[in-house]
C-alpha cells in the first residue's frame, strides 16, 4: 500500500519529529510510505530533507508561496496523480486543506488528516469555517491525544465517528549514562558538581508559558542557592524572556536551538514544561526516555502523558507559584526524583512507544482502505 503524506514545514518541531518515527516505522511494516514537504522559498528544509533520506524515507520538496497559493493545488494534484497513492494523510492546515483537495481532485480513495495542536488560530471564525468543510472532505481524522479529539469535536466540528486517536510514540534507545551527560553539560557551562540543574527546552513563543517557569524559578533560588535554570531553544521571546532572568545573573543559561536533546535531558534533575496549551508534548517523552523527572501544566494533553504525583508532578497553568512548589518537592528529594524518572520511563514504554504508533496508525489504513472498496 502506498501512503503519501504532507506536511508543512519551516522548523523541525513536534510533527515533524513526529512523522520521522511514523514513517520509518510504516515503511517497516512494509508500506510505501513517503512524504511530500511544502516548504517556504527562504526554508528548504535541508536538514529535514537530509534526516528523511538517511532513514530511507522518500521525499519530494514543493514550494508553497504564501497562505494562498492557488499554483499549489495543481502542483501537488500533478505530483499525486504521478505518485498514485492509496492514501492520502495530511499534518497542519495548509497540507489538510491543499493536499486534502489535491488528493480528491486526483482521485485517491483515502485520505487521512492527523491533528497535531489546538492552536488559539482554530478557534478564530473563517478557520473554525475551513475546518468544518474540510472534515467533510476527509475520510478519517487521528488526533494526537484526547484532549485534542475533543477540540476537533467541540471547536472544527469533527463528526467524533471518524476520529481514531492515536498517541506520539517515542523512538527510545535505552537511556544514556546520566553521570557523563551531567558531567558533560556542567563542564559545557563551568558550573560545579553539586549544581542542580532544572531544564526548559521548546520555542520561545507565548505557547510554551516560559515567563512562569522563570518566575516560578526565581522564587526558589533562595532555598536552593546551588540550582541553575538551563533554557534550550530559539524564538520571538528571547529578548524579553532575557530581560526577565536578569535579576538572576548567571543563575539562568540561554542554551539556543541544540541538536543533542538526549544529553540534555539525561543530564537535568528536573524538566519544567509550563505550557498553557500543548497538543501533545513531544519534549516530555524525551525527557521520560532518559528517566527524568517531569514538573507540567495542567493544560490540554499534558495530563494525559504525566500521571500526577506517579510520573512526574503537575501544577495549574500560568501559576508561578504552584510551579515553584512542586520544584521545591523534587529538588529537594533526590530519591523522589530518581523514584518518578523511573515510573516515568516504565509509563513511556508501555502508553508512548513508536511500535504502537506505527501500528494503530497501520490498523486505521487497513480499516479505511477495506472500506472505500
Amino acid at each position: 500500500m502506498r501512503v503519501v503524506h504532507i506536511i508543512k514545514a519551516t522548523r523541525v518541531a513536534g510533527a515533524e519529529s513526529h512523522l520521522l518515527a511514523l514513517l520509518a516505522g510504516l515503511r517497516a511494516r512494509r508500506y510505501d510510505a513517503r512524504l511530500i514537504v511544502l516548504v517556504e522559498p527562504d526554508k528548504p528544509m535541508d536538514g529535514y530533507a537530509a534526516q528523511l533520506q538517511t532513514r530511507q524515507i522518500p521525499v519530494e520538496r514543493l514550494p508553497v508561496r504564501g497562505d494562498f497559493d492557488a499554483g499549489l493545488l495543481l502542483r501537488l494534484r500533478v505530483v499525486l496523480q504521478a505518485l498514485r497513492p492509496d492514501i492520502v494523510h495530511t499534518h497542519l492546515i495548509h497540507a489538510d486543506l491543499f493536499g486534502g483537495l489535491a488528493a480528491r481532485l486526483a482521485g485517491v480513495r483515502v485520505v487521512v488528516s492527523s491533528r497535531h495542536n489546538d492552536d488559539a488560530f482554530r478557534r478564530r471564525l473563517p478557520v473554525k469555517l475551513l475546518n468544518r468543510v474540510l472534515w467533510r472532505m476527509m475520510d478519517a481524522g487521528i488526533p494526537i491525544s484526547d484532549s485534542i479529539a475533543h477540540f476537533s469535536i467541540e471547536v472544527e466540528g469533527a463528526p467524533p465517528h471518524k476520529l481514531r486517536r492515536i498517541y506520539y510514540g517515542l523512538e527510545a534507545g535505552p537511556p544514556l549514562d546520566r553521570a557523563a551527560a551531567r558531567r558533560d553539560i556542567l563542564g559545557e557551562h563551568g558550573l560545579p558538581p553539586d549544581s542542580l540543574l532544572v531544564g526548559i527546552v521548546c520555542r520561545l513563543v507565548e505557547q510554551k508559558g516560559v515567563r512562569y517557569g522563570l518566575e516560578a524559578f526565581l522564587q526558589i533560588t533562595a532555598d536552593f542557592p546551588q540550582a541553575h535554570l538551563l533554557i534550550a531553544g530559539q524564538g520571538p521571546l528571547e529578548t524579553e524572556l532575557r530581560a526577565l532572568a536578569a535579576p538572576l545573573g548567571e543563575r539562568v543559561h540561554f542554551l539556543g536551538w541544540r541538536d543533542d536533546t538526549p544529553r540534555l535531558m539525561a543530564a537535568l534533575d528536573v524538566l519544567l514544561v509550563p505550557s498553557l496549551w500543548e497538543g501533545f508534548g513531544l519534549v516530555i517523552l524525551e525527557a521520560m526516555a532518559q528517566q527524568t523527572p517531569v514538573i507540567g501544566s495542567a493544560a490540554s494533553a499534558i495530563p494525559e502523558i504525566i500521571v500526577d504525583g506517579e510520573t512526574g508532578l503537575l501544577a495549574p497553568p500560568r501559576s508561578a507559584d504552584k510551579l515553584a512548589d512542586a520544584l521545591r518537592t523534587l529538588l529537594a528529594d533526590a530519591p523522589l526524583r530518581h523514584h518518578l524518572g523511573l515510573l516515568a520511563r516504565d509509563r513511556l514504554e508501555s502508553f508512548f512507544n513508536a511500535a504502537r504508533m506505527a501500528d494503530e496508525t497501520a490498523a486505521l489504513y487497513e480499516e479505511l482502505y477495506a472500506r472505500s472498496g
